[in-house]
This record gives C-alpha cells, sequence and structure tokens, in this order.
C-alpha cells in the first residue's frame, strides 16, 4: 500500500476514536465511530484475495448495523427525555438498545458469531489491529453509560465467557482461538463493569498488552494453525520458550501479569455478595485454560511430522521490528508485583 494513503488512513484511524473519546454527544460519538470503521476497511481489504473481501464485507455490515442500532437508541432517548448527553441516560429501553449495539461492535456473546470469521479472513497484523485499537472507543461509551441494567450486563458477561471458552476448544485455527479469547477477556470486562469502572478499564488495559504480545510472537513465526507452532522452536528457539509463558499469562496463572484482573474482579464480585457470578466465571476460564494449554504443549512439546531433528530452516532476518514485543512480553510477564501501584494510579 502507498504510503501516504496508509499514513491517511492510520491518521484517520486515530481521529475516529480520538472523536469517540473526547464526545459528550450520541451525534458526535455515532460519526467517531463511523470514522474509524470506514478508515479500517481499506486495511482490511488491501489483501485482495476472496476471503479478506468476505471479511471486510462481514464487518462493514455488522458495524454498519451496529452503528444504525446506536443512533437510533441515541435518537429515541432524545425523543423521550430532550437531551443528547451520554452520561444522562435514564431511559432504560434505549439504555439497552445502546447497550446491545456497543456488544455488537466489540463482539460480545450472544452477537458474537461474527468475530472467528472476520478475523480469520484477516493478515495478523490487521488482526491486531481489530483485536486492539477497535475496542476502545465502545469501551469509552459503555464506561460512560450510567443507569445500565445490572442484570444485562452480567448476562452479556457469563455468556461471553462462557462462549469465548467452549468455543475456542475444538479450533486448529490461531486467529479463530485468539478471537474467542478476545470474547471470553471482553465478558470479564464487562462483569465487573457496573461495581467497578476503574478496574474494567485496568482489565481492557492488561489484555491490550496480553494480546498484543501474543499476535506479535505469531506474526514474527508466520504462525496461523496449531501445526506450524510445532517447528517454531527452529526457528526462533528464546522466543519458543517465551510463548508458553504469553498463553499462560493470557489465561490468567499467577505469578503472570494476566492473573491480576482476573484476581481482581473475583474479589469485586465476592465483594458485591455475587458469589454464584464468581464461581462460574471461575469455572469458563478454566474453558480458556484448556486451549491456551494445548497450544503451549504444540508449540513446546510437540514435533511437526516428517521433520527430523537435523534439519533446521533457514534463519532469516526479521521483518519486523522486535523492540515492541520485547517490550510487550515483559509487561505480559511481569506486572503482577505492580498490582497495588497500578490499581492506586486508576483509582486516582
Amino acid at each position: 500500500m502507498n504510503p501516504y494513503i496508509l499514513a491517511t488512513l492510520l491518521f484517520g484511524l486515530g481521529l475516529g476514536t480520538t472523536i469517540t473519546f473526547a464526545s459528550s454527544h450520541w451525534l458526535l460519538a455515532w460519526m467517531g465511530l463511523e470514522m474509524n470503521t470506514l478508515a479500517i476497511i481499506p486495511l482490511m481489504a488491501q489483501h485482495h484475495h476472496p476471503r479478506a473481501v468476505e471479511a471486510t464485507t462481514k464487518y462493514f455490515l455488522t458495524q454498519a448495523t451496529a452503528a444504525a442500532m446506536l443512533l437510533f437508541a441515541g435518537t429515541t432517548n432524545a425523543w423521550l427525555t430532550g437531551q443528547w448527553e451520554i452520561q444522562q441516560m435514564t431511559h432504560p429501553l434505549p439504555t439497552t438498545v445502546i447497550i446491545l449495539a456497543l456488544s455488537l461492535k466489540i463482539g460480545l456473546a450472544p452477537v458474537h458469531s461474527w468475530l472467528p470469521e472476520v478475523l480469520q479472513g484477516f493478515d495478523l497484523t490487521t488482526g491486531l489491529i481489530l483485536s486492539t485499537w477497535q475496542k476502545l472507543a465502545p469501551f469509552a461509551l459503555l464506561l460512560q453509560v450510567q443507569d445500565t441494567n445490572p442484570t444485562l450486563l452480567i448476562i452479556l458477561g457469563l455468556t461471553s465467557t462462557l462462549v469465548g471458552g467452549w468455543g475456542g476448544l475444538n479450533q486448529t485455527q490461531l486467529r479463530k482461538i485468539l478471537a474467542y479469547s478476545s470474547i471470553a477477556h471482553l465478558g470479564w470486562m464487562i462483569l465487573v463493569l457496573q461495581f467497578s469502572p476503574t478496574l474494567t478499564l485496568l482489565a481492557l488495559l492488561t489484555y491490550l498488552i496480553m494480546t498484543s504480545s501474543t499476535f506479535l510472537v505469531f506474526k514474527l513465526n508466520k504462525s496461523t494453525n496449531i501445526n506450524t507452532l510445532a517447528i517454531s522452536w527452529t526457528k526462533s528457539p528464546a522466543l519458543t520458550c517465551l510463548a508458553p509463558l504469553i498463553l499462560l499469562s493470557l489465561g490468567g496463572l499467577p505469578p503472570l501479569t494476566g492473573f491480576m484482573p482476573k484476581w481482581l474482579i473475583l474479589q469485586e464480585l465476592t465483594k458485591q455478595e455475587l458469589p454464584c457470578t464468581a464461581t462460574l466465571a471461575a469455572l469458563t476460564a478454566l474453558l480458556s485454560l484448556y486451549f491456551y494449554l494445548r497450544l503451549s504443549y504444540a508449540m513446546t512439546l510437540t514435533m511437526a511430522p516428517n521433520n527430523l531433528p537435523g534439519t533446521t530452516p533457514w534463519r532469516t532476518l526479521p521483518h519486523q521490528l522486535t523492540l515492541p514485543l520485547a517490550t510487550s512480553t515483559m509487561l505480559t510477564l511481569l506486572l503482577l508485583p505492580l498490582t497495588p501501584s497500578m490499581t492506586a494510579l486508576l483509582s486516582l
């Protein structure tokens, strides 16, 4: 892609997200989301093969549907209450429609089915943008909406954690596994959204770091399915040793960074006298942990068929910068001791 066109599209992507961040008016927030969607569409379709075009079309139709629902709910709220302020949502009908529209935008269950199919059609770089940056603007709106139905958010959160764990069990494509992982992590964030928005923000931050690290590892190894993970040790042995730790951090095992948001969320749910919800969320995390362990096993303890130990593939220089990967990997593995500092910073 022409670098000037790429710079324009990335600028539009950042501008759309920034407008949504800064807006307190539903019409401006909707405009920012539309700019965000229209800027990423050419990036998704830059590889002109049928799978990418199909995934781009699915993504556009899904986002257009969610944006139409959002605009309809904002207009309905203005008609019922006489104002367009995001933080002044008082009527339950437009509030519920807006929560469902934003859930469709980020891929929460039960409106999640587009996300694995869409992510499978893109390369890992575009998938990284879709899994990280594209979650920021809808989450900024979710954090601003007040007086939401707590039962609705708990149902969305538990369904997402269950579907995200259950759906990834029989997958062999890494991008689909990461899509279901994204659904499960978003479910954890939605569970605690109404009780502690700062904790949701902390979980979103750690999710962005861990997902970026995972995508960059797979991109460096040029891995798109489980079978190619088995020969990654001959290409980059040191990275192959670190990759299972990154996956286990995604699963939420101590003493890695991914344990921090799950631990704090379970603690907050228990404080809110929701022990059954906390127990179900913890049990659904075991489903996700299974396929992270499956990827770790395929990467470190198996050998691909017809791969002799003496034959090593050519080790060419990597075509991507390794500094972002090194930084995100260190953050993914070593942030747990800083939990008190991070919670204190977010509570200011």
